[in-house]
C-alpha cells in the first residue's frame, strides 16, 4: 500500500476512534485547527507526562513552570519575532495557492532520497540475499547521478536560506521544474517574506489599546522568568526551566494533518549553561533526548539527526531529531545552543540586570541556553504513524490494531463479562472499580466479546480481562495481550500486578 494511502487511513481512524477530530466540525471545520477527542486528550496527555517526568523527576536541577500566553509586546521586539520571524513564500498564479518556497524545495531533495530508495530495492529484489547495499551505494552509476543531483539542490538551496535569497529560491523552484501540486503548472510569483504571530490588541477602549501577540513560542516565557525563577529556587548554573503550552503561529501552508497547525502544543526545556560549556552540553543533550524517543521502542533506523544547514544569527550549533512519517523524514524535536541572545536581548530591553553571579568562579555573566523543543502534536503524530498497522489473521480475517506504547496507551485495561448475566457484570464492574485506582480501565458489555477485543486493538488498548461463568467459582478470569492476542488464565488478585508496571510512565522512564 502507497504510502500516502496508510496516512490517509490513519487521518480517518484519529476521527473514527476518538482521537482527533477537524474543529468547529459540524460547521464545516476550521482550517488547521483540530481538536483531540477522547482517546486523543488521554494518548496526549501520557506524551507529556512521560516528557514531564524524564526532565523533571529524573533531573535535580530541572524545574517547571507555566507561563502566560499575552506577554509585553516588547518580548517580541527583544527576541526578534516582530522584525524576523518570517515563513518566504510563493505564489502560483494559476491555482491561487501559496505555498512555502523553502518546503517546496525540501520536498524535491526527498524526492530525489526517494529515487534512490527505489533503486536500492529494485537491486535488492534482483540479488536477494547476497546483496550488499553498502557496496551498492558506493558502486551503482544511477545512485552517483542521483546523489549528485541531490548534493548539488541541496547545496544552492542551503547558500540561498543564509539570507534568505528570495530571488535565488525562485531561482531554484524554476531550474527544478517544481510544479504546483494543484494545477500542475510551474506559474510562480516572485518569493515574498511573511510574518507568522497573530496579533491582537489589549485595553478597553480603541485609543487606549495595546497591540499584543498571541505567542508563537513558549520559550521566551521562561527566558523572562529566568531570573525569578533563579532566586526563589536558588538554582546553581548549570540547571534548566521546562514548560508545556500552547503556541500560535499563522501558518499559510498548514498541511498534513495536525504536522503544522495553527493552534499547537509545546514541550520546551531551556537549560543555562556557563560560557565556554555550552557545546558540551550541547552533545549531552542531543544524545539524552534521541534515548527519550528510542525508549518507546519504534526502532533506531526510524529516527536520525539532521543538522542545520543555515543556523540562527544567535545559535553556534543547531539539530533537529527527525523521524520516518508515511511522508518522509520530518522533525519532532529540535535542540539547540542559544549562546547568550535570548537573556542580553532581555537585559537590554528591560534595563534590568540579569546576570548570573558564580560563587565558584567569583564572577558574573550572562548564561548561555541550551534549548531543546518537542511538539506535542507532531509527537502524536508520530506515535500514531508508527502504531497503526492492519494484520492478516490466520483464518483470513484482517484486524485494524494500534501498536501502542503500553504507557501511553489512552485506556490500559478493558475488563468484559462473558455475557450480561448470571452476575457476570457485576463482578465484571467490581475488578473494573479496584483497577482503576492505578490505571485508566473501562468496562464494555455490548456486542460479541471478538467485536470487543478488536474495538480496543484498534485504539491500543494493551489488556483485555473476560469474566465468564468459571471466574464466579475458581476467582480467575481470562487476561489477553494486545500485540499478541496471547489468552491465559490469571487469578483476579495478580491483574495489578501483571499490568501496572507495563502500563506505567517509569516503566519508560528505565528505558531512559
Amino acid at each position: 500500500m502507497a504510502q500516502e494511502d496508510v496516512f490517509k487511513k490513519i487521518v480517518s481512524h484519529c476521527k473514527e476512534y476518538g482521537f482527533v477530530f477537524p474543529s468547529s466540525d459540524i460547521y464545516d471545520g476550521l482550517g488547521a485547527v483540530y481538536d483531540y477527542g477522547q482517546n486523543g486528550v488521554e494518548l496526549k496527555n501520557n506524551i507529556k507526562q512521560y516528557w514531564w517526568q524524564a526532565m523533571v523527576l529524573l533531573n535535580e536541577n530541572i524545574v517547571g513552570i507555566d507561563s502566560a500566553i499575552f506577554m509585553h509586546p516588547t518580548i517580541w521586539k527583544a527576541s526578534g519575532h516582530v522584525d524576523a520571524f518570517n515563513d518566504p513564500l510563493i505564489d502560483n498564479r494559476d491555482s491561487k495557492k501559496r505555498y512555502r518556497a523553502d518546503v517546496l524545495i525540501e520536498e524535491q531533495m526527498a524526492k530525489y532520497d526517494e529515487k534512490i530508495e527505489k533503486e536500492v530495492a529494485k537491486a535488492r529484489k534482483r540479488f536477494g540475499d547476497a546483496f550488499d547495499e553498502a557496496q551498492y551505494l558506493a558502486t551503482s552509476p544511477r545512485v552517483a547521478e542521483i546523489k549528485q543531483k541531490r548534493d548539488a539542490l541541496h547545496e544552492r538551496f542551503a547558500a540561498a536560506m543564509q539570507g534568505p535569497d528570495l530571488d535565488a529560491l525562485k531561482q531554484i523552484i524554476i531550474d527544478e521544474e517544481i510544479v504546483c501540486p494543484i494545477s500542475g503548472t510551474r506559474n510562480w510569483t516572485d518569493v515574498r517574506q511573511f510574518n507568522l504571530m497573530f496579533a491582537t490588541e489589549m485595553g478597553a477602549s480603541a485609543d487606549g489599546a495595546m497591540k499584543v501577540y498571541l505567542r508563537p513560542e513558549t520559550a521566551q516565557g521562561i527566558f523572562v522568568n529566568y531570573l525569578n525563577v533563579q532566586k526563589t529556587g536558588r538554582m546553581k548554573i548549570p540547571f534548566g526551566i521546562a514548560q508545556i503550552g500552547k503556541a500560535f503561529r499563522n501558518e499559510i501552508v498548514a498541511r498534513q494533518f495536525i504536522f503544522r497547525m495553527r493552534e499547537f502544543e509545546q514541550m520546551e526545556m531551556q537549560f543555562f549553561v556557563k560560557p565556554g560549556t555550552e557545546l558540551d552540553w550541547f552533545q549531552h543533550w542531543k544524545q539524552t533526548r534521541m534515548k527519550w524517543h528510542q525508549a518507546l521502542g519504534f526502532g533506531a533506523e526510524n529516527y536520525r539527526f539532521h543538522d542545520h544547514d543555515k543556523l540562527a544569527h544567535y545559535a553556534n550549533a543547531a539539530t533537529d531529531i527527525e523521524f520516518r512519517m508515511p511522508f518522509g523524514f520530518k522533525e519532532v524535536e529540535g535542540i539547540h545552543s542559544r549562546t547568550d541572545f535570548d537573556l542580553s536581548q532581555h537585559e537590554k530591553f528591560s534595563g534590568k540586570q540579569i546576570k548570573y553571579f558564580d560563587p565558584e568562579a567569583n564572577e558574573s555573566y550572562v548564561p548561555y541556553v541550551i534549548e531543546t523543543s518537542i511538539g506535542v502534536d507532531r509527537m502524536f503524530l508520530t506515535i500514531m504513524c508508527h502504531s497503526y498497522q492492519e494484520e492478516q489473521l490466520e483464518n483470513g480475517e484482517t484486524r485494524v490494531v494500534l501498536r501502542l506504547p503500553e504507557a501511553l496507551a489512552p485506556v490500559k485495561c478493558a475488563v468484559f463479562p462473558l455475557v450480561k448475566k448470571d452476575g457476570l457484570p457485576e463482578k465484571a464492574r467490581e475488578i473494573v472499580n479496584d483497577l482503576r485506582f492505578h490505571f485508566n480501565t473501562h468496562y464494555e458489555e455490548k456486542d460479541t466479546i471478538g467485536k470487543r477485543y478488536r474495538r480496543h486493538d484498534a485504539i491500543g488498548t494493551p489488556f483485555c480481562v473476560t469474566v465468564d461463568h468459571d471466574t464466579l467459582q475458581d476467582g480467575k478470569v481470562t487476561l489477553r495481550e494486545r500485540d499478541t492476542m496471547k489468552q491465559e488464565r490469571v487469578e483476579i488478585s495478580q491483574l495489578r500486578s501483571i499490568i501496572e508496571d507495563r502500563v506505567s510512565i517509569p516503566s519508560l522512564l528505565r528505558k531512559n
